[in-house]
């Protein structure tokens, strides 16, 4: 059973890796980049700043720090703990994928998805009643984390539990989070 949906995993990656071009290559690469993304960044702590105030703001973005530091190294232990090859490292694929950028990490799960979701979920839970549209902060995990298909990095499996992994992580974080600010800015 777990071969198949290795299987299945690895050629759903063929396909959506296939439909990259030599023309996007360049923009895929600035995507997947942290620092192409210091925009959103900064205007989400001026969102942030301008709705908590300067305390409130440091203390979530503590929480924020805590939170990718945490992900990130729970998603080391798991590539490591599993071994998958990515893509671009798979003998039996990498002479037939798009191999736009290589690692020599392993694969599985993404640190890109599982990071991203978690702060979006985190962020999204807290101000998702004080702006409109903030939903549209989950379009950053998604966009990021295709490039790392895009690229030849990962597979969509890695993805999808990188998101699964961040999304209860984001929710876990937010619920310390609410605790934290009842028992420090409650009258």
């Amino acid at each position: 059973m777990l071969d198949k949906i290795l299987s299945l995993d690895e050629k759903l990656f063929i396909y959506l890796n296939s439909l990259g071009s030599n023309t996007y290559d360049e923009l895929w690469l600035i995507i997947t980049k942290q620092t192409s993304w210091i925009p959103l960044f900064s205007l989400l702590l001026f969102l942030i700043f301008k709705e908590l105030g300067t305390k409130k703001t440091l203390h979530l973005l503590l929480f924020v720090a805590v939170l990718l530091v945490f992900t990130d190294q729970i998603t080391n232990l798991f590539k490591n703990g599993f071994q998958r090859l990515r893509p671009c490292n798979n003998p039996e694929i990498n002479s037939i994928i798009r191999i736009v950028q290589s690692r020599n990490s392993f694969s599985f799960f993404s640190g890109h998805a599982s990071n991203t979701m978690a702060v979006a979920t985190f962020l999204y839970l807290i101000f998702k009643t004080n702006f409109k549209y903030f939903w549209l902060l989950f379009l950053w995990p998604l966009i990021f984390a295709y490039s790392r298909i895009y690229l030849g990095l990962h597979y969509p499996l890695d993805i999808i539990f990188g998101y699964l992994f961040g999304a209860i992580f984001g929710f876990l974080t937010f619920k310390l989070y609410q605790i934290f600010q009842k028992r420090n800015f409650t009258a």
